[in-house]
């Protein structure tokens, strides 16, 4: 039986489009954004720009802020769902980042009391954004290929720590001042033609490996770092998460198709209920490959050489 949902929350900055093809029903968070007060997260830009959205950003950042689905929202989306006898899948952001995976287990908790054959299975993903939408993805097209509710389940959790980030970020404040970097380390990633280079922890935020000057010395490092971390190129999906960086995400999207051959790239916007926390300025891949050592040591030593190389 595979007639069950697969759902993530709006951490996993799944377009819309990508919602439909993969069938991810996906969860809003909330906004606050000036002028607006409180609503829902959204995958599609509608009323805004990309590009205008973080110039706006920019300017005062202090205005924005976001908040994760609560336990009724929760268990308002499941209950339809457990009412038809669908079960249900929940990923949600990492839960080092946000209260969201608390909020579901509350609401998973209410709802068996109502209901309870109800079969509902919650999955920190240890990620956020495009990196946890690819899990979703591969979660999706196992169940498409015929594999069960608990195969699916059991395969998030034994490969989240799987799922890579290689890329950079201009300007670190915006995470820096949510408490995920240290300002001092802030302040070196923002110095001119510096671009910090980023992979996730054991914990789903990024970490800073190195720092490379220049973008042309940038892709070379990341090339070498996804070619010796990425398992099975020709059969993947690479993500390349973008928020105001589109054409070095083209650029970036092209050396890996040449390189890799991947089944498929795909440039991808970071939507606000991410980008307020992550600012302008992110450009980085997310694929599948080798597990990520618990302390970043092994993939720290391959940044640093590949670094050093490069100069």
């Amino acid at each position: 039986m595979n007639d069950y949902i697969i759902m993530a929350d709006a951490g996993c900055d799944l377009s819309a489009e990508f919602q439909e093809k993969y069938d991810v029903k996906v969860i809003n968070g909330h906004l606050v954004l000036p002028g607006k007060g409180d609503v829902p997260s959204f995958m599609k830009w509608e009323d805004t720009t990309l590009e205008q959205f973080y110039a706006d950003l920019k300017k005062n950042p202090s205005d924005y802020a976001t908040a994760p689905p609560n336990t009724t929202e929760y268990e308002n989306f499941f209950e339809p769902f457990v009412k038809e006898g669908k079960a249900i899948i929940c990923v949600t952001i990492s839960s080092t980042m946000s209260g969201s995976f608390d909020f579901a287990t509350a609401a998973r908790k209410n709802i068996l009391a109502k209901y309870p054959d109800a079969k509902i299975e919650l999955i920190d993903s240890m990620r956020f954004g495009p990196g946890f939408g690819l899990m979703v993805v591969h979660a999706s097209i196992l169940r498409s290929q015929g594999k069960s509710f608990e195969e699916v389940s059991q395969y998030l959790v034994k490969n989240r720590n799987r799922f890579h980030q290689a890329g950079w970020l201009d300007d670190l404040s915006f995470v820096a001042k949510k408490g995920r970097l240290t300002h001092s380390k802030a302040f070196f990633g923002t110095l001119a033609g510096i671009k910090p280079i980023g992979e996730f922890d054991s914990g789903g935020m990024t970490t800073v490996l190195g720092k490379a000057k220049g973008a042309k010395a940038a892709y070379a490092v990341l090339l070498k770092y996804i070619e010796a971390t990425i398992e099975n190129p020709q059969e993947q999906y690479i993500f390349i998460a973008q928020s105001s960086r589109y054409p070095q995400a083209e650029a970036y999207k092209k050396m890996l198709e040449e390189k890799f051959s991947p089944k498929g790239v795909f440039i991808i916007d970071v939507f606000p209920f991410c980008g307020i926390n992550v600012g302008p300025g992110l450009m980085a891949a997310y694929y599948m490959g080798k597990p990520i050592s618990d302390d970043l040591s092994t993939e720290r030593e391959l940044i640093e050489k590949f670094i050093a190389e490069s100069k």
